[in-house]
């Protein structure tokens, strides 16, 4: 089909055969069509196979192809499904070429390489009035051109070895990339592409058998999008971007550099061990910088890592955007900055950090730029020092250095990079005869004489080599699935013949033999892919030290992942160089929260910014970065600075306290008074005022006052199951003993005068047994309720966290309210009858009348523990037993002054008014 019927497209350069259309081919086209058809069948979609079957009847009308199509959303694709097609029923033809510098060397099986060997493609602009202009890439780069040298030592190595690949010769076609996905990928189509046009009849297979590249993953994302389709297995030696692990995407893709996911959790995993919180990122404005932040900010989240800002950077930006980085550093408060960018788009920047002397920052490198020669420099040092990276295991080489040293232009002046390698190396331009007249105008000109012997330069250091052993990996591991494809068993074994000729290769042969790969090389290393095309992750932590004036990658420890994703890091830590100084730098957005204290989040900043908040009352948090405070138990409490839980005060009422003390002394007073009493109207028993006022109940009164004195001193004390239920029952029980003796004298004293009236016979009836009858039953009744409460519900020592957070009350919980205020209310009965009874005897005509103490000393009694109730309820922790002591102690001191008191009066003062006379006195101007 003739070129100007193609789309334009097809007409820039792209290399791409074509249905050749003749008289009388259309039945034989017609016929491979539909071959075809089957033959694409696993290669691409439902659409495709569609647009083939329209395709084949176009053919019947003989209607170029390319010339219509219904979806042109699939007319990539279906390019590709034409190139087969043409390939197929046709052969090809050559469109076009780009015109490329090579290494080149021809071999049965050939090889295709892509590396960037200049670093910076300078743009151009295209007018589109002609062809676009030749690419033009500037920044010629050792390291890569030693990559290069590095693929063509391994191949004449191979060659050389009778028992890999025997009597088979590998050739290679090296190319260049200049760093740049558009140039990578006039790269892959130059390899892809015959050099030369084919028959009508023969198949045109691609160039090479399997391709080794690239150094940057935007640039094999572009290669493997483009021949993955094709199945031509691409091998890269440095690209790390873990969406190439994608085999939906990229079915034929491979690398022996482990994946930036693996890198990612290596750099979480060094940031947790130095405990960095607050850290700035820098990336390239491409695939393999996005994503190996994104990869790395995904990992540090979980470990509670916050990233402070993220620059973009590319060797392509104007400087102002350069500044905007820097200017964003200079801003930041962050003291650790991961560089995840390549060493041509970083070193710009690390430049201009230089020159603002921006220092005191940790740099944490990816593996792109940490033993990089270009920046490895005293100068860049001054702001760079002290980095660490990850970088991929070393190697050394042997006999590669004489191969670098024995590099000549003049071995084969065609080839290309050479001279540019000659004129940077030995500081001369070789020039041939032709070429010398036109070049006597430059500074110096090589005499031919020249050689690279006894050159020290880090080039030729082939004893630390890393990118270049994946180089050399990558190239042995696709001889050897060559190998296996050729002689259909692995090498080693017993040579046989070739079981396929080198002529039948099929690129999906070698992908598939490629997945199979697993051997181990001369250096014990194990080199295999995993589904994903990637190789085990292993990495070297590397740190920048000038050492002798020259900045050298030391090896300071080491990062490997097993396949269930656990990870093991060590790291000589004694030996690292810090930039910072001799400590280990700390990054922090805000300080570690002492103990004491949690973090309170700051509205509007990333979660490693916060206030730190001391620990409410009650809470404490024991750690340094506590997110939150944690509530002592129930009896604990914070200490002052809420680090930790404290046993909180126990309080009740001791003996040893000053108020305990005073109700000691004051109780033993009271029985020691009551004791005296007793002893006294044990002695004057037959003296008138102790007879009037009926010793018997007397004596048994003051022996229960006596009792009431003692029950304050249960109530002392750290409460115990035992004086709990003594000191409520023995109050209960003494002070009905009390009141019903008090009961029975107000009964005799009311009897005694209703026996003044003629004819009345009550106080015959009313004598001694009686009376014991009266106190005993009373004091019975009291005594059943509480046999009662101690039976059902009986009171026990309990804690009382409510009156205090710092304290705990110990205190006898009566365990039956109702029970307590029954005791409580058959007391207050007792003595409101007294009370009623003493009342309506108050005015008897006696000058001895115990009526009326009697109702002075109810009066008191009622009064006191009408009050005692709302104190009691109100009073908290042990002022509530101190109330009811002083209730007790109240009441019993007024009937023993109130009833007592002017008894003893007379029989110890005023002995003489102890007469009969004077006791029975009557005063007529008194009125009963």
């Amino acid at each position: 089909m003739p070129s100007s019927g193609m789309p334009s497209y097809m007409r820039s350069g792209i290399v791409l055969p074509s249905i050749s259309w003749s008289p009388g081919l259309s039945s034989m086209l017609l016929t491979r069509c539909w071959e075809t058809q089957q033959t694409l069948q696993p290669h691409f979609g439902y659409a495709i196979l569609e647009e083939l079957d329209y395709l084949c009847k176009l053919i019947e009308l003989q209607v170029p192809p390319l010339a219509t199509s219904r979806d042109k959303n699939i007319k990539l694709e279906k390019t590709h499904a034409y190139c087969y097609l043409g390939c197929f029923v046709s052969g090809c033809e050559l469109l076009g070429r780009f015109n490329m510098p090579s290494l080149f060397k021809q071999g049965d099986i050939m090889i295709g390489g892509i590396f960037p060997v200049f670093n910076k493609d300078i743009s151009s602009t295209w007018t589109f009035e002609g062809e676009p202009p030749g690419v033009k890439c500037a920044r010629f780069d050792m390291r890569a051109f030693r990559w290069t040298q590095v693929m063509i030592f391994a191949i004449e190595e191979i060659n050389n070895d009778p028992a890999l690949l025997p009597n088979i010769s590998l050739g290679y076609r090296i190319l260049n990339s200049c760093s740049s996905p558009t140039n990578t990928l006039r790269a892959a189509l130059t390899l892809a592409s015959r050099p030369e046009e084919i028959d009508l009849t023969s198949p045109c297979p691609p160039a090479i058998s399997a391709l080794i590249a690239e150094a940057g993953s935007s640039q094999s994302l572009a290669v493997a999008g483009t021949l993955g389709p094709f199945q031509v297995p691409i091998v890269s030696y440095f690209s790390t971007c873990a969406c190439l692990s994608d085999r939906a995407k990229y079915p034929t893709f491979f690398r022996t550099i482990p994946s930036d996911y693996f890198q990612a959790k290596a750099l979480a995993a060094l940031v947790k061990h130095f405990g960095w919180q607050w850290i700035g990122a820098i990336q390239s404005d491409n695939d393999y910088g996005r994503n190996g932040i994104l990869a790395f900010t995904e990992e540090v989240k979980k470990l509670g890592v916050c990233v402070a800002f993220v620059g973009t950077v590319l060797r392509t930006y104007s400087k102002d955007k350069i500044l905007d980085v820097v200017e964003m550093i200079k801003q930041s408060t962050v003291k650790v900055i991961l560089a995840f960018v390549p060493e041509g788009d970083f070193y710009p920047l690390m430049k201009e950090v230089v020159k603002q002397n921006i220092t005191g920052i940790q740099w944490i490198a990816s593996e792109a730029w940490i033993t990089a020669i270009q920046p490895s420099t005293p100068e860049i040092y001054q702001a760079f020092g002290g980095a660490l990276g990850f970088v991929v295991q070393k190697m050394a080489i042997p006999n590669l250095k004489p191969f670098l040293t024995g590099i000549n232009p003049y071995t084969d002046p065609s080839a290309a990079f050479v001279r540019d390698f000659w004129e940077i190396m030995v500081g001369c331009r070789p020039v041939s005869q032709g070429e010398l007249m036109a070049t006597e105008a430059m500074n110096k000109i090589c005499t031919g004489n020249e050689t690279l012997m006894n050159y020290q330069d880090v080039f030729f250091n082939v004893r630390e080599l890393r990118v270049s052993y994946n180089v050399y990996k990558a190239v042995y591991a696709i001889a050897h699935a060559l190998h296996q494809l050729l002689f259909c068993q692995p090498v080693g074994k017993k040579m046989v013949r070739p079981c396929l000729n080198t002529s039948e290769i099929q690129p999906k042969q070698v992908t598939d033999q490629l997945q199979r790969v697993n051997f181990r090389n001369q250096f014990g290393d194990n080199v295999f892919f995993d589904v994903n095309g990637d190789p085990p992750a292993s990495y070297d932590i590397i740190n920048w030290q000038l050492i002798d004036g020259q900045v050298q990658h030391v090896t300071l420890g080491h990062f490997a992942s097993d396949a269930n994703g656990n990870y093991r890091l060590s790291i000589q830590e004694k030996e690292i160089v810090w930039r910072t100084g001799k400590m280990v730098p700390t990054s922090v957005c805000s300080n570690v929260c002492p103990a004491g204290t949690r973090k309170a989040q700051i509205k509007g900043k990333p979660t490693c910014c916060f206030d730190c908040i001391t620990c409410a009352d009650g809470t404490i948090a024991n750690s340094t970065g506590a997110a939150d405070c944690t509530p002592c138990p129930q009896e604990y409490w914070s200490n002052e600075i809420k680090d930790q839980c404290i046993p909180k005060m126990i309080e009740f009422l001791t003996y040893h306290e000053p108020m305990g003390i005073a109700i000691t002394i004051v109780s033993l007073l009271g029985a020691s008074l009551s004791l005296a009493t007793m002893m006294v109207f044990l002695c004057y028993r037959e003296t008138p005022v102790i007879k009037a006022s009926n010793s018997e109940l007397s004596c048994f009164l003051l022996f229960s006052l006596f009792l009431c004195f003692l029950c304050p001193l249960t109530f002392l004390g750290r409460p115990t199951v035992w004086t709990c239920m003594l000191r409520h029952t023995a109050f209960g029980v003494t002070f009905a003993l009390c009141i019903s003796c008090v009961l029975g004298k107000t009964i005799v004293v009311v009897t005694a005068f209703k026996a003044t009236i003629p004819g009345n016979k009550v106080a015959g009836k009313f004598g001694p047994a009686q009376q014991r009858i009266i106190v005993c039953f009373c004091t019975l009744i009291q005594i059943v309720i509480c046999v009662l409460w101690l039976t059902l519900k009986p009171p026990f020592p309990d804690m009382v966290f409510k009156y205090s957070n710092k304290k705990i009350i110990l205190e006898c919980n009566t365990g039956s309210e109702a029970a307590f205020y029954a005791v409580l209310g058959y007391i207050g009965m007792l003595a409101i009858i007294c009370l009623v009874l003493a009342f309506l005897a108050r005015k008897l005509p006696d000058n001895f009348n115990e009526a009326k103490f009697i109702t002075f000393s109810m009066l008191i009694f009622c009064a006191v523990w009408v009050t005692f109730i709302p104190a009691y309820v109100s009073s908290p922790g042990k002022f509530t037993v101190a109330v009811e002591i002083f209730a007790i102690l109240s009441s019993a001191f007024g009937l023993l002054l109130s009833i007592f008191a002017p008894k003893c009066f007379i029989i110890l003062i005023k002995p003489e008014k102890n007469t009969k006379k004077h006791v029975m006195g009557k005063t007529m101007n008194k009125k009963i």
